[in-house]
């Protein structure tokens, strides 16, 4: 007799999408139980359950079975596991000052890195004679602008973005980070964001996270600018 009980949670993900990756790492920090639904939104079947709960049709999106709520958008989600499905890191600190720090690097990386970045993949994705070149231009000079923000901010002793403590903004600053550098390279230029960077690279969330998103690098456009090391499936 079966006796396996589905976990309270269900994350809607694929695993190539950065803000998927986010919630992801967010999770594996603290062991939480959940089911993983991998979606295809440009499949109609693999996406109508998603739809059902979230009909803006963005992943990740968090269904609690239990409390039989839906959560969508990343720091939503995490504030919300941080609040009923808590762990040994606590994501959001619970000093005022400190979690409103973590909540402004938070969204710098999601407006400021993440979103520019996508701009430059789907506009790299669009039909010949439909780019958008001054959008695109505008979104590389966004990141050099928040490289150079960024790099500022970590001139201190500071480990992580927000403090001595891995945060919800480191979450959110792994997969900006990852796809960004594939795109415009801060490797050589920004040496204090390029050690930040290769800390968060080194905790196992992020380690698994990466090798789980793996296998479907291939379909990212900018696959040839993934270092060797992120890339051991493909030759």
């Amino acid at each position: 007799m079966d006796n396996y009980q589905r976990p309270n949670l269900l994350l809607y993900i694929h695993p190539l999408a950065s803000f998927c990756h986010k919630v992801l790492i967010a999770l594996y920090e603290n062991g939480t139980e959940f089911e993983a639904k991998v979606v295809d939104l440009m499949d109609e079947k693999s996406s109508a359950e998603l739809l059902q709960y979230w009909p803006v049709g963005k992943i990740p999106l968090l269904r609690d079975r239990a409390r039989e709520e839906t959560i969508p958008e990343t720091s939503i989600i995490i504030e919300y596991l941080n609040e009923f499905y808590p762990g040994k890191e606590k994501l959001i600190p619970s000093d005022f000052s400190l979690a409103l720090e973590t909540k402004l690097w938070d969204r710098f990386f999601d407006l400021y890195i993440s979103e520019p970045m996508q701009k430059i993949v789907i506009d790299r994705l669009r039909p010949e004679g439909q780019n958008d070149f001054f959008g695109v231009e505008g979104a590389y000079q966004n990141l050099r602008v928040s490289y150079d923000m960024l790099e500022a901010k970590l001139n201190t002793t500071r480990r992580f973005i927000a403090g001595e403590n891995f945060s919800m903004a480191d979450c959110s600053a792994v997969p900006a980070l990852f796809y960004a550098d594939t795109i415009l390279s801060f490797q050589t230029t920004h040496p204090k964001l390029s050690s930040y960077f290769e800390r968060l690279l080194e905790r196992p969330s992020v380690k698994r996270t990466i090798a789980e998103a793996e296998p479907y690098f291939h379909l990212y456009p900018f696959y040839d600018k993934i270092p060797e090391r992120f890339r051991k499936g493909k030759s």
